[in-house]
């Protein structure tokens, strides 16, 4: 890949996921930099398959829909994950362990991605092995922090691949948190925060890690972004759900792309509930958006 300026990168997991329906690329870093590639911005995931067959497909796939990617072949098998979704259209995850994305190295090319990165999405879930762990910080550490550069903690609780420790360093790197309102309640168990309203939880987290903005969504119940003094809110729209497998993703690519673009606050929050309405609506994390969605 010829690395370019200002581009907005996921880094962390690429899998399969094993749905009833057949296999589906997802992984929250290449939802969102699909999706912001979607918004004529350059996205880039970066992460690790093997060399096997289902690497070989992931590296395809990503050619086919032109999103950039610094994939690394490895000698470890592609990431599945296991999708099983309720009468609801909820998925629940069973993710396979000791795979590629656990291993994602530091390379020379991921150096200079980071030294040209605008923006920057993680989550918890890469961070479950230590050298993808230290490949993630060391990225973090690269790129070039300024008044206008986004880097994004995607909070994502599966099973038991967290701990408090990952969580906080994490936060410490990020300016912006999102999260969503089952992961504010395991957050706050985490830190003493039990009895405390949902509103000061987000309020305290904001001020504490000195976040730009926190990102809370609540499902059908809509979504809230706090930023320092002031809170919006935007209703769910009411859409007939396929899946929700990579809704989250969306709002969070929407979001930031629409901000990267000169948007306001509001009007980035009210593009991504938008675009993951959307997403719900059909099968797949990865659906082509309307035209309408991305102007």
């Amino acid at each position: 890949m010829m690395i370019k300026k200002d581009v907005v990168v996921g880094i962390g997991e690429v899998l399969w996921d094993l749905l009833p329906q057949g296999k589906q690329i997802g992984g929250a870093p290449a939802n969102f930099a699909y999706h912001v590639s979607q918004f004529g911005l350059n996205g880039c995931v970066a992460s690790a398959v093997g060399n096997d067959l289902l690497g070989t497909e992931i590296i395809e796939n990503f050619k086919d829909k032109g999103l950039n990617c610094i994939i690394e072949r490895i000698s470890y098998p592609t990431g599945t994950v296991q999708v099983e979704i309720d009468d609801a259209g909820i998925p629940k995850y069973e993710i396979t362990k000791y795979v590629a994305w656990d291993n994602i190295p530091y390379t020379a090319e991921l150096e200079a991605l980071a030294k040209n990165t605008k923006a920057v999405c993680f989550g918890s879930l890469a961070q479950r092995s230590a050298v993808s762990r230290n490949t993630i910080n060391r990225f973090l550490d690269t790129i070039p922090r300024n008044e206008d550069s986004l880097v994004v903690f995607d909070i994502n609780f599966r099973q038991d691949y967290y701990d408090k420790d990952i969580i906080c360093k994490s936060m410490e790197r990020c300016n912006i948190l999102k999260i969503n309102d089952e992961e504010l309640v395991e957050l706050g168990n985490m830190f003493g925060y039990e009895d405390i309203d949902f509103q000061d939880k987000c309020w305290i987290l904001l001020e504490k890690y000195k976040l730009k903005t926190l990102i809370l969504t609540c499902g059908i119940n809509g979504s809230y972004v706090f930023t320092p003094g002031k809170v919006y809110f935007q209703a769910t729209p009411c859409v007939k759900v396929e899946d929700t497998v990579g809704a989250g993703d969306s709002f969070t690519a929407a979001f930031v792309s629409c901000l990267l673009k000169g948007k306001s606050v509001e009007d980035a929050h009210l593009a991504a509930v938008q675009t993951s309405a959307f997403v719900c609506s059909v099968k797949g994390a990865m659906p082509v958006l309307p035209l309408q969605y991305v102007k």
